[in-house]
């Protein structure tokens, strides 16, 4: 998974992340080895600022 750079800093993704994988840093999301890929973040980002890496 990817940050981009329309994310706001919102931190919507930090709440329904179930793995804690997303950290906030610098008032920006920040996507931690912790990651499984269950891409349940990019379902709940009010502005689409996360991406599949592949």
């Amino acid at each position: 998974m990817k940050i981009t750079a329309r994310c706001v800093g919102c931190g919507q993704c930090t709440t329904v992340c179930n793995q804690d994988a997303i950290e906030m840093a610098g008032g920006k999301a920040l996507i931690t080895d912790a990651c499984t890929n269950c891409k349940i973040c990019m379902l709940y980002c009010p502005m689409k600022a996360i991406e599949d890496k592949q």
